[in-house]
């Protein structure tokens, strides 16, 4: 069955994916001039493996605590296993990976510096999610994505030639890409639950990442950092994957993305504030750049008519224009997860490439 409606429905809920993703940028941000400070007491791949294993342990006693305590009717679907090979190669690039990079960049290079190439990774998963994924963008987004390659380009310039190749930079520029690759795999399942998938992400990354180190023979620091390390990790990795998560559901991956980027003024500020980093006038230029791209993605207004293709899926929801399926009437004004039905139908309004909005442009 065919619906068609030539009217334009305006959405009776708040999409949330924008505010998602700047609180996860806020506090992956934050993580990284601590993590920086951090290094000073351990290696790169034992630090890595402890802000993983914090994340991973804490989100696992979140799960195992809202099972106990909340009506599973309003939760969230589980993942299914048909989605362990996205998410596998997930944790490979994003987990292992790109962190292992970040922190080996992090020990050569000055964090507020670190913290504004970081916005690459806004540039890399756009790139990725456009052309291999095929999600939609326009004339203002790619002049937002520019903007923001143009920053990174100007902080990297010191204003004098220098031989050599800039190791520490680069490292972060591929700890970006690889992020990338984990944030376009992890759209693939993102309509799964968000604490489960950033739980997952979490012990695999951090059990690889201890092992290794233990291998490199890197020495176990005291408790005190080890604590430090695993609430950090908890909150710049854990909980802001999982709000990562959230916001690729409702926004798709490009758009999560690009309002990531503003983690890097946060990390920036803070080191500024922390540890003191010199303050140049390329690291100014480079901000504002950023900024404009960025706000040119958060100003985005996208709207046309399209059709929804009839899909069967189970996630979490509540009844707008898009969830018009019969249920309990006590469900219907609330949050909850089944499996439901959407039958093919057309219409407009403004969207971003949700869940339900992956068709071709």
């Amino acid at each position: 069955m065919s619906i068609v409606s030539g009217k334009r429905h305006s959405s009776r809920t708040i999409n949330r994916g924008p505010l998602y993703a700047l609180t996860a940028a806020v506090l992956f941000g934050a993580s990284t001039p601590f993590a920086k400070i951090l290094l000073e007491r351990m290696t790169p791949t034992l630090l890595a493996g402890l802000l993983y294993m914090g994340s991973g342990v804490g989100l696992t006693l979140c799960v195992w605590l809202r099972g106990r305590f909340k009506d599973q009717t309003i939760g969230e679907a589980r993942l299914r296993s048909a989605d362990l090979p996205w998410l596998g190669g997930a944790i490979l690039c994003g987990g292992v990976i790109g962190p292992l990079l970040l922190l080996i960049g992090l020990r050569i290079t000055p964090a507020s510096s670190s913290s504004l190439l970081l916005n690459l990774e806004g540039v890399f998963t756009a790139m990725i999610a456009w052309f291999i994924f095929k999600e939609n963008f326009d004339r203002r987004i790619a002049l937002g994505m520019l903007a923001i390659i143009a920053g990174g380009a100007l902080l990297s310039w010191s204003g004098r030639p220098q031989l050599g190749l800039p190791w520490g930079p680069l490292a972060i520029i591929a700890a970006c890409l690889a992020w990338a690759i984990d944030n376009n795999l992890t759209r693939n399942v993102s309509i799964g639950d968000p604490l489960q998938i950033a739980a997952l992400k979490g012990l695999v990354a951090g059990v690889v990442n201890l092992i290794i180190a233990l291998m490199l023979g890197a020495s176990i620091p005291g408790l005190a950092p080890i604590g430090i390390a695993s609430l950090i990790g908890f909150l710049g990795y854990g909980v802001s994957l999982a709000l990562f998560v959230l916001s690729l559901r409702q926004v798709g991956t490009a758009r999560t993305g690009v309002y990531f980027s503003v983690a890097p003024f946060v990390g920036a500020l803070l080191s500024i504030l922390i540890l003191r980093d010199a303050v140049t006038i390329y690291f100014f230029g480079a901000a504002a750049l950023m900024f404009v791209g960025v706000w040119l993605h958060l100003t985005e207004r996208h709207e046309h008519g399209h059709w929804h293709k009839a899909v069967e899926h189970d996630h979490r929801h509540s009844h707008d224009e898009h969830h018009q399926h019969h249920n309990d009437p006590a469900l219907l004004a609330e949050t909850h997860m089944h499996m439901h039905r959407h039958e093919r139908l057309f219409h407009t309004h403004p969207h971003y490439p949700d869940i339900h909005h992956r068709h071709e442009h």
